[in-house]
């Protein structure tokens, strides 16, 4: 599956993940305004084994084939 990466202005080391690139339709209102102005990061061919640094490929591709799009936070301060 085809995938593509935004950043956001608003929200530092967090990440939209969309199945189209360009098209964000199945974003939710909220979570764009939320991001703000999206810059596009790269493009991805996920597979069930692709290795990803914070996410597992699986659950990656769950998320984009039910919702469209996947948001990743970015990792918690573990102090």
């Amino acid at each position: 599956m085809h995938c593509s990466v935004y950043k956001g202005r608003n929200v530092p080391d967090t990440y939209l993940f969309t199945s189209t690139r360009g098209d964000l339709d199945a974003v939710p209102a909220a979570v764009l305004e939320r991001f703000g102005a999206l810059e596009h990061v790269m493009d991805l061919v996920l597979t069930p084994g692709r290795r990803l640094a914070r996410t597992d490929s699986r659950t990656l591709l769950r998320a984009l084939l039910q919702n469209g799009c996947y948001v990743q936070l970015p990792p918690r301060d573990e102090q």
